[in-house]
């Protein structure tokens, strides 16, 4: 997805934050954690250094306010602007459709940062941190996607996982998370509802983005092309649970925490094509 190289992206709050040390990140929507807990259970090895280590205290991080960052122009250059640009479109979505809306914080991760949900980095990939209403993301994940699974993310399948995770900060603030608690794995749980409501959430945005403006009327973003669409639904099927599984020679439904590759790729379409009210992923029973 392109910005409008005139539009003003100054502003957003975004803030960058890290190196630190910390625990296994354990925050809402994690995307690259999956890979590493799943390369454990069907090798037998212990990988949980690529999760930043288990246990100990959180040290400080340095926080520096996101700069160089002011025009579309910027964001179409820069991966990290592209992020905090892309937060302020989405923000402006949402305060349009959720009464009293709050944005959340965004930190970009610069190596790894301690969070009250644990450790954020590229290797836990991008989450949504609900006490903190926090949502942390690591650019260069993308290229760790990339090597891992071969999937070229380009602009708008970034924004796609941002906007995934803005997802999670609308159920946050809307009660979801407490209506719906976490109850265990499965195709039909709460966690994979969750995820992709989450999913569709991200494609009602993807689908008005071109209608969110700068304080001078100025559209953000230019509307998507098929390919670029095309782009964002192979992201979405890359972090499919049964296509994780499948890199590591067995597929098991009942252990799934985010849904497959079909019902990522098939929400984030209904939510592109009919928008935010058709993304009740709670209230579809076994037709998930």
């Amino acid at each position: 997805m392109t910005f409008n190289t005139n539009a003003d992206v100054s502003g957003s709050g975004a803030k960058r934050r890290g190196p630190g040390g910390g625990a296994i990140a354990g925050g809402v929507g994690g995307l690259g954690a999956i890979a590493v807990i799943l390369l454990q259970l069907f090798t037998g090895g212990d990988f949980t250094s690529l999760l930043g280590g288990f246990g100990g205290q959180a040290t400080p991080s340095q926080e520096t306010e996101l700069t160089n960052c002011e025009t579309g122009a910027d964001a179409n250059a820069d991966d990290a602007c592209r992020l905090a640009a892309g937060s302020k479109s989405i923000n402006t979505f949402w305060s349009s459709v959720v009464q009293g809306y709050r944005p959340p914080q965004l930190i970009i991760v610069d190596g790894s940062t301690p969070t009250s949900c644990g450790t954020a980095s590229n290797a836990t990939g991008p989450f949504y941190c609900p006490p903190e209403e926090t949502v942390y993301i690591d650019p260069t994940f993308f290229d760790v996607l990339e090597q891992q699974f071969g999937d070229e993310t380009g602009p708008l399948a970034q924004l796609y996982v941002l906007a995934h995770e803005y997802g999670h900060h609308i159920q946050q603030i809307t009660g979801t998370f407490d209506k719906y608690p976490n109850n265990g794995t499965g195709p039909l749980s709460n966690g994979v509802r969750t995820e992709l409501q989450a999913d569709c959430f991200a494609g009602a945005w993807v689908a008005n983005a071109a209608q969110t403006t700068d304080a001078e009327g100025v559209p953000f973003l230019q509307a998507p092309t098929e390919d670029q669409i095309r782009d964002a639904l192979e992201a979405a099927a890359t972090v499919g649970d049964d296509h994780i599984q499948a890199q590591y020679g067995q597929v098991n439904p009942e252990s799934w925490t985010h849904g497959s590759s079909e019902q990522r790729q098939r929400w984030f379409a209904t939510g592109y094509k009919s928008g935010v009210y058709a993304c009740d992923t709670f209230a579809v029973g076994s037709n998930l």
